[in-house]
């Protein structure tokens, strides 16, 4: 899987080239940064509110002026549109993480003829996520594909995280996420997982509550919606992207 910072670089690179006067406004926001963060940001490119400079850590969003005396924390919206410029650029930080990860590291349950496809970080002792699972039948009525990846919101070499491995290392992980889920005992297991690899990742996209749903875009829906609900927001997204 790419780091945020390799990913994040080449989207700037895709982004087009930077002009002479912007070097130097890097320069010098990467200087005056370095006095409060010691980490290098992922990326600098120039935000659409003039004057000011997107900096990226991964897909935490800071915008600072060119002269680096001022830095504003929280989303930039386009008021013309109702766009909210931070979270695209969030997303496109999110969208190339997940592209990067393995579906075969993945439990996928999925319809026949899946419309829309879900990647979410869900942990088995999470109320909400037990819910969601226990309505897989009418999710995929509405042709929705859920591809899970674990995150134990307790942390690693908890309880929680015990359970993901033993469900994991099972003989059919999908049955047995589906018992773990409806409170079952699954009998503990060792193998070679990925739980501890996608926990991380989920810290990377900025999860901080399960379930945590990605939309193919990179779109963070955060916390559960019912099925119906859920297919409404999934094709309102649909429609916007393509709208011309």
């Amino acid at each position: 899987m790419r780091s945020p910072i390799l990913l994040a670089l080449t989207l700037i690179f895709c982004a087009g080239p930077v002009f002479a006067g912007q070097a130097e406004d890097i320069a010098t926001i990467e200087q005056r940064l370095q006095q409060f963060v010691p980490e290098k940001p992922s990326s600098i490119r120039p935000a659409e509110a003039p004057g000011f400079y997107e900096v990226m850590y991964g897909t935490e969003v800071l915008y600072v002026s060119g002269d680096g005396r001022y830095g504003i924390q929280g989303d930039l919206i386009n008021l013309d549109t109702g766009q909210n410029l931070t979270e695209a650029a969030r997303a496109m930080v999110r969208k190339g993480m997940i592209e990067d990860t393995d579906e075969a590291q993945m439990l996928v349950y999925s319809p026949e003829n899946p419309r829309h496809t879900l990647t979410v970080f869900t942990d088995i002792d999470c109320g909400y996520c037990r819910r969601m699972h226990s309505e897989m039948a009418e999710l995929h009525d509405h042709g929705i594909e859920i591809r899970y990846l674990m995150f134990p919101r307790s942390g690693l070499d908890t309880p929680s995280y015990d359970k993901a491995v033993n469900v994991w290392c099972a003989d059919d992980p999908l049955i047995s996420l589906t018992q773990a889920k409806a409170g079952e005992e699954i009998p503990q297991a060792d193998c070679e997982h990925p739980v501890d690899s996608q926990y991380q990742l989920g810290k990377q996209v900025g999860v901080t509550g399960t379930p945590a749903i990605l939309t193919e875009d990179g779109l963070m829906i955060r916390g559960y919606q019912p099925p119906g609900e859920l297919a409404a927001t999934l094709d309102a997204i649909a429609k916007k992207n393509t709208a011309p």
